[in-house]
């Protein structure tokens, strides 16, 4: 009798050590994931509040300390961004908040491929211009992207027929440098140095009367920008 005990008493230890493993696994993956869906939020610490606050700090939105603390300041400032970037305004600085800043988020394929090609349409349109006339072409693809008149896709404004010359002459097939890749990665964040516009044109070559009919907003280098 003792005997039958004795290996009860070992079955009930060995079940009982199983199932607080698994309790503890379980909660471990409910941590992960939440720390997946929500990153840095009020309260938080450490380097990534510290990048958040920089960058930030470099587009005008933050006039706080850079101290990776997300306090009040950080709170609103991060709002701000939002509100500005066509984002979901809660104060939170989740993946697409946290993409739309140039920071890490785990990238996808397809962001990659956005990337490389707005990258190819700036290095083909604007190699040699100012670099923020370079970031202002970019700006106007995603612009264009926003506007109903226009596809709703990067690809789709680039590839519209007769969007861009360099698509028919081959251009667009040329390598970026990192300049380029630069300006696309700007212009992906938020920069629009040309405030809007849906177009823009080298007025020492256009003969199109009615790109010259466009209000003209800014010129950066050598492109007019206009809406």
């Amino acid at each position: 009798m003792k005997r039958r005990l004795e290996i009860a008493w070992v079955y009930f230890v060995i079940i009982a050590t199983i199932a607080s493993g698994l309790i503890l696994s379980s909660s471990a993956v409910v941590r992960v994931n939440e720390s997946q869906a929500v990153i840095s939020y009020y309260g938080s610490r450490g380097n990534e509040v510290r990048q958040i606050q920089t960058r930030l700090k470099a587009w005008g939105y933050y006039k706080g300390a850079i101290d990776g603390i997300y306090g009040y300041q950080t709170y609103q400032a991060v709002r701000y961004f939002q509100s500005r970037n066509g984002l979901k305004v809660d104060g939170i600085a989740g993946k697409a908040t946290l993409y739309a800043l140039g920071l890490p988020t785990g990238t996808s394929p397809t962001t990659n491929k956005n990337l490389d090609l707005l990258a190819r349409l700036i290095h083909a349109e604007a190699r040699g211009e100012p670099y923020e006339g370079m970031v202002a072409v970019g700006a106007v693809v995603l612009n264009r992207v926003k506007d109903s008149r226009f596809p709703n896709t990067i690809a789709g404004v680039i590839y519209q027929p007769g969007a861009f010359d360099v698509v028919d002459d081959g251009q667009i097939n040329l390598a970026p440098n990192d300049t380029s890749i630069k300006a696309a990665r700007d212009a992906l964040n938020g920069w629009d140095p040309s405030y809007g516009c849906i177009y823009y044109f080298n007025p020492a070559t256009a003969t199109s009367k009615w790109i010259w009919s466009r209000p003209l907003v800014v010129k950066i280098g050598n492109h007019n920008f206009c809406k």
